[in-house]
């Protein structure tokens, strides 16, 4: 059954079953389970946080989202494989104009994200910050 994304239990439902797709993917799993270890609770938590800011306007989520990401052993492949498990869930799941802007601004996430990462292996001396 699909339904909106309209309040935090949503974006619950959305970030869990995303990551259980991440945490069982060939190619993603190993890069986010090294880097998260046994803390998948407290990603978890900032995840729900990031996607209640960005989609419902609640300001819950205060940081810096890439700084985490900038050393991260990962290519284009990563982030199309990424999307395509992002995308999948939010059709199998959701509906509305919410679940499109998720679709939209992981997109834009994504591309942001993998031109900052080329930017600082290419450029090892500037500053994440």
């Amino acid at each position: 059954m699909h339904k909106e994304l309209l309040n935090v239990e949503d974006i619950r439902q959305l970030v869990d079953t995303f990551y259980d797709k991440v945490r069982q993917d060939e190619l993603l799993k190993d890069i986010f389970n090294e880097r998260i270890g046994n803390r998948w609770p407290e990603h978890l938590e900032k995840m729900y946080c990031f996607w209640q800011t960005v989609l419902l306007e609640e300001h819950t989520y205060f940081g810096n989202p890439f700084a985490p990401h900038a050393q991260l052993p990962v290519a284009r492949e990563h982030f199309d494989r990424w999307l395509q498990l992002f995308f999948k869930n939010i059709e199998e799941q959701f509906t509305g104009d919410k679940a499109t802007e998720a679709c939209w601004r992981a997109g834009k996430m994504a591309e942001m994200f993998q031109v900052k990462i080329e930017y600082y292996r290419t450029h090892p001396n500037t500053s994440i910050i």
